[in-house]
């Protein structure tokens, strides 16, 4: 299928591994020219390499106040404008009832007002443009107790949700992408094979994890022209792991 999203541009957060890369590999195939983020460079020059693509390359910790300003910069001037915005830096905080402000300050950073800082950075010129294409990687709104990025990411549905309201008339877009058990380096770290045979076996309906080329899958749809009337949707892609029913 032509997705039709040749020569777009898109911007392509946390990509050095797992979900990211994947979103950007697939991207990339589909004629989509690139701007990456990560805090390691050197992933980020592997993937150019793998690809035998150039890539506008940005070195960023996501953290720092000024980062949206200075992705936002550096993607505009290596790639002209960014059509589409994949919104994937991200990370898990398992908190206790101790943990500090500090901590819960960092989570909601790092999961949604960076996020959020650097999507209305891009904004103008893709209203300028009357097209645009926004996909966040959220997170399961099942928690099994306290978690900085959960709460994070429930921020961003419901950002994501009244954003799409404000901007479906300038042609853009707005959708969330909440990954279930996704095989990546985090995941093969944290979960050891028992548990993620066990899991597999009773709790996922198509009976394994995920690749992050599932999760690139939809997104790559999401951001084509063929998926204009999608929006403010939350979609998961999960295998069936989920047991909520919308």
């Amino acid at each position: 299928m032509d997705l039709g999203i040749r020569a777009k541009t898109a911007l392509v957060t946390g990509a050095s591994m797992g979900i990211g890369r994947g979103i950007a590999t697939a991207l990339s195939r589909e004629g989509v020219r690139l701007a990456v983020v990560a805090r390691r460079r050197n992933l980020l020059e592997g993937l150019e390499k793998e690809l035998q693509e150039k890539l506008v390359i940005i070195e960023q910790d996501f953290l720092q106040p000024d980062a949206p300003e200075k992705i936002a910069a550096a993607a505009l001037k290596g790639l002209g404008s960014v059509d589409i915005l994949i919104n994937n830096a991200g990370g898990s905080r398992r908190f206790t009832l101790e943990s500090s402000e500090a901590q819960w300050e960092e989570a909601l950073t790092l999961n949604f007002t960076r996020q959020r800082q650097l999507t209305h950075r891009l904004l103008p010129q893709m209203i300028a443009h009357k097209w645009g294409r926004i996909v966040n990687i959220t997170g399961k709104s099942e928690p099994e107790g306290l978690n900085g990025a959960f709460a994070a990411k429930a921020a961003m549905h419901s950002w994501a949700k009244g954003l799409s309201r404000e901007v479906g008339k300038h042609g853009i877009t707005v959708n969330c992408v909440p990954p279930g058990r996704i095989i990546s380096e985090q995941i093969l770290r944290n979960y050891p094979p028992e548990f993620r045979k066990k899991e597999s076996e009773e709790d996922i309906p198509v009976g394994e994890y995920g690749q992050p080329a599932d999760i690139a899958n939809l997104v790559c749809f999401l951001a084509s022209p063929l998926a204009r009337y999608i929006t403010g949707a939350v979609i998961p892609v999960d295998g069936g792991l989920r047991r909520y029913q919308f």
